[in-house]
């Protein structure tokens, strides 16, 4: 018997594959909505095959505003849980220099999430029930100069949850923030990341399954980030300022 469909939000990077198949493990249906729809109809016939449940297939694109609320009301079944996992990112510099990739981080990262979440949260509030998790970044913990754009756009979604949070608390919806860090994937494959600060996907999953089964408020997937952030939060401006961060 199916626990309940989980609808993962951007379900074709490697960290919402690993979700959906823990998921999928601890017995529960699956939604993988992407634009990339024959990723995911890859993915989906693995989930079925690996883990006996039913796994669907949907078009989603978070620029397209005005297509998220058909897009979830035409789900065959409401989903009991929701993992926002999509987002871009592009190099400061690029974005600096040309705004169109700005755009596409802040209308992504930011305006995409705040669309379909409110049309989850509604939908969630009226059942007084399901779960939201939203990925986030460590990015937008404070600004840097390296990555401010993009880091001001997961400031914005760590704050947005942060009220969704405040709001559906009252009413039995759980949301959680999730903050990985450095993440092994093929997206940063070739790069010289720091062991003991990155991730695999499988752990970013398991570290997703188990936070809200807890019902934790914000995540740190590795726990040594959340020292890290702690630590550049709280250096003086005066002193950060000289920094090359």
């Amino acid at each position: 018997m199916s626990l309940g469909w989980i609808l993962i939000l951007g379900a074709n990077s490697d960290m919402a594959v690993a979700v959906a198949k823990r998921y999928a493990k601890a017995g529960h249906d699956i939604y993988l909505a992407s634009r990339n729809i024959d990723e995911c109809e890859k993915q989906a016939a693995d989930i079925k095959l690996r883990f006996g449940v039913k796994a669907l297939s949907v078009a989603f694109d978070a620029r397209q505003f005005e297509s998220h609320a058909s897009f979830y009301s035409d789900l065959p079944h409401a989903p009991t849980g929701v993992v926002l996992a999509f987002g871009v990112m592009y190099e400061q510099l690029d974005a600096q220099q040309n705004f169109a990739l700005a755009q596409s981080m802040i209308e992504t990262n930011y305006m995409g999430a705040v669309s379909i979440l409110e049309i989850v949260s509604a939908d969630f509030e009226t059942k007084k029930a399901g779960f939201i998790v939203g990925i986030s970044s460590v990015a937008g913990d404070r600004g840097r100069q390296s990555n401010y754009i993009y880091g001001s756009t997961k400031a914005g979604l760590s704050t947005y949850l942060d009220g969704l949070r405040h709001r559906l608390f009252k009413v039995g919806v759980h949301v959680m923030t999730v903050k990985p860090g450095f993440v092994d994937t093929k997206m940063t494959k070739g790069l010289d990341l720091p062991e003991k600060l990155t991730a695999k996907p499988d752990e970013v999953a398991e570290a997703i399954y188990k936070g809200v089964e807890r019902k934790r408020n914000t995540l740190y997937v590795k726990s040594v980030w959340s020292l890290i952030m702690l630590i550049i939060r709280n250096v003086p401006e005066f002193v950060f300022k000289k920094t090359k961060l």
